[in-house]
């Protein structure tokens, strides 16, 4: 997979702290010798906002940087500055989901855990409209009909040449949930068995029978990319979402997936499960 700019701006921060730290330089002192302050380094080097390759370029000399160090940083900061697909999208986007898109179009894999719907990336539209309408009650339906196309859009990354994999452990109570009615439920299903045969697509069911389990907290997905450093966790709230990437908050949500993808049902089990589910509606 191409690495895209916001990977790009999350790994020059990780690499310019890096660089400092093994300078032994603090971020006053690094800042005043490229003429910096001490606020924009740190907005550097914690990947928030764009950047300047000329100070980068200066970073890297005054931390005693190889050439191939610093020209391979000057050119992530370069292509920090490409602006994603969505960018160009009629109509206002939350922030939330700004950084959802910024993320995930750059992900080689994902790891979802989904307690109340199926994930985003394997709804139908009529799934995913209802869904919408339920959860912004006040919102007309036009703002509906432009959150559903953000989604539909999202799903293109499926169709890729190298696309991300894509693991689902989805609770049996989000299946088994009536959204939009029968027939748009049985859709939704058919889908969904339709999209667990493809090889980047892996979906397994959590039953009932599985008990208490590792995240009875609610729905996350672990975003991973190209290296772990990148890793971002987004955890479901109401009205929005947050994320998450501490090295702590990432072991432990990762760890969680483990544990949930342990207890959950096989694959083959999983699509019995989900045909036998549809079947009785």
């Amino acid at each position: 997979m191409a690495v895209g700019p916001t990977t790009r701006r999350r790994q020059l921060g990780a690499d310019l702290r890096r660089l400092r730290e093994r300078k032994g330089m603090t971020l006053e002192e690094a800042g005043a010798r490229v003429g910096i302050s001490k606020a924009t380094l740190s907005r550097y080097e914690t990947k928030e906002g764009s950047v300047k390759w000329p100070a980068v370029d200066a970073l890297c000399r005054e931390y005693g940087a190889s050439d191939a160090e610093r020209l391979a940083l000057v050119d992530l900061a370069k292509g920090a500055r490409i602006q994603g697909w969505w960018r160009s999208l009629a109509g206002p986007i939350p922030e939330s989901m700004n950084l959802m898109l910024t993320l995930e179009d750059e992900v080689v894999r994902e790891d979802h855990y989904a307690c109340m719907y199926v994930p985003g990336l394997l709804q139908t539209r009529p799934y995913a409209e209802a869904v919408h309408r339920a959860s912004e009650v006040q919102c007309p339906e036009r703002e509906v009909q432009h959150m559903v196309d953000i989604r539909m859009k999202r799903q293109e990354l499926l169709d890729r040449d190298e696309p991300p994999h894509i693991w689902c452990v989805i609770d049996e109570a989000a299946l088994r949930r009536r959204v939009g009615g029968r027939d748009v439920m049985q859709g939704q299903l058919r889908h969904l068995l339709t999209m667990s045969q493809l090889p980047h697509i892996t979906v397994q069911v959590l039953p009932f029978s599985a008990g208490a389990h590792a995240a009875a907290v609610g729905s996350f997905v672990v975003l991973r990319g190209p290296a772990s450093e990148l890793d971002v966790v987004y955890v479901d709230l109401l009205g929005g979402g947050l994320f998450m990437e501490k090295q702590g908050e990432l072991e432990r949500y990762r760890l969680a997936f483990e544990y949930l993808s342990a207890q959950a049902l096989d694959l083959v089990s999983s699509a019995e499960i989900i045909h036998r589910i549809s079947k009785e509606l």
